[in-house]
């Protein structure tokens, strides 16, 4: 038997191999490292072209938010709630909002519904700070309440006040707010109408309202609407979605509404209305008595201005017969179908003012002056 590959021999054969192999591995790793080395100058940052000068509309709407940002304000609504095991009572977040300075005396205008049901609430500033509010008054009917913080006077930052009836379909428009809770956001539009109605939160319509499609979400509700001029002509109330999120179509309140409404709130911490002294008779009973539009008269208060311009109210002469009271048909010329009508026609006048009803009384109209009084 023949034992070749331990001989000497091969031995030296196979050492030298392993030492080819060796040099040829080392060679092998110094061209790589060698290559990279001399393969050319490390990859450089390109060069930043020069911007040059903003739009002129962009410097505009930076300039508008930066004025009108430290008006708006963050507010968290807080309800109180009872630990079923221990009975303690707790505070704990209810839902946020937007707001915005309507004074220098600490007035924060927003939304009815960001407070409604709340126990407190607090108004974070533009600054990040954080401030205890009081509701001073609120008109459910027309979506707006009103806050107040006691701050340093020079903290306030009131929006200046522009108008909403002469507004033009297609002019563009600016809302800042906080949607989902991300503060200081600002989203851009038009008008896209005008004149539309929504429901408020007593199911009440808001008429003249202002449709945008600049983006309003969750959390923008309560929040300005703005000019060009950077002037308040609207507050951020709803949107129209069939998601809930924002889809396009976003309504706000006529700053001319707002603008009469405010002062009530400031005055008696609610909405004060003119009314004629009647009581109305509901619709659906109306109509089971053959009165199909306007508003038929249940009661006439005693000592009211319907009294005394000679309104008469409905009676029932036996158990199945009444004789109809008056039925209001127009106020100055303007038709009124419903209890809704009336309401909104009186609620932009004052108490002592002067009206005239057309009514019709045993198929016979007429015209009467009524004069307003109040009531809350």
């Amino acid at each position: 038997m023949s034992y070749e590959n331990s001989s000497p021999r091969f031995l030296r054969r196979l050492a030298t191999a392993a030492l080819l192999l060796g040099l040829g591995f080392a060679l092998g790793v110094a061209v790589e490292n060698g290559g990279a080395r001399t393969a050319g100058p490390a990859a450089q940052p390109r060069t930043v072209a020069a911007r040059g000068d903003l739009a002129s509309d962009e410097r505009s709407t930076i300039e508008l938010f930066e004025a009108a940002s430290p008006s708006v304000v963050h507010i968290t609504s807080i309800t109180r709630r009872q630990d079923f095991f221990s009975l303690n009572v707790y505070e704990i977040p209810q839902g946020t909002g937007t707001g915005f300075f309507w004074d220098d005396q600490g007035h924060i205008v927003t939304n009815f519904h960001v407070i409604q049901g709340a126990s407190r609430a607090t108004v974070t500033l533009a600054d990040q700070s954080t401030w205890d509010a009081e509701v001073v008054g609120s008109a459910p009917d027309k979506d707006l309440a009103v806050l107040k913080v006691e701050i340093p006077r020079e903290r306030m930052r009131p929006l200046p006040l522009g108008t909403s009836r002469d507004l033009k379909v297609g002019q563009k428009v600016f809302a800042i707010g906080n949607p989902f809770g991300l503060d200081q956001t600002l989203t851009t539009g038009v008008i896209s109408a005008l004149g539309r109605e929504i429901e408020s939160v007593t199911r009440r319509p808001i008429r003249d309202v202002i449709q945008t499609d600049a983006a309003i979400n969750p959390g923008n509700s309560g929040g300005p609407l703005l000019d060009s001029a950077g002037r308040l002509v609207a507050v951020n109330t709803a949107i129209y979605s069939p998601s809930g999120a924002y889809a396009g179509i976003g309504f706000a309140i006529p700053a001319d509404t707002v603008n009469w409404v405010v002062p009530q709130l400031l005055q008696y911490g609610e909405l004060i209305r003119p009314t004629l002294g009647i009581e109305a008779v509901a619709e659906r009973w109306a109509q089971r008595l053959g009165v199909e539009e306007g508003v038929l008269v249940y009661r006439v208060q005693e000592g009211s201005g319907a009294e005394k311009a000679g309104l008469r109210g409905t009676r029932q002469i036996s158990r199945r017969d009444f004789e109809l009271g008056d039925v209001i048909l127009e106020l100055e010329g303007k038709k009124v179908a419903s209890w809704d009508d009336l309401l909104l026609a009186l609620e932009r006048r004052r108490a002592g003012d002067r009206v005239k009803l057309t009514v019709e009384r045993d198929g016979r109209r007429r015209t009467v002056d009524v004069v307003l009084g109040s009531t809350r």
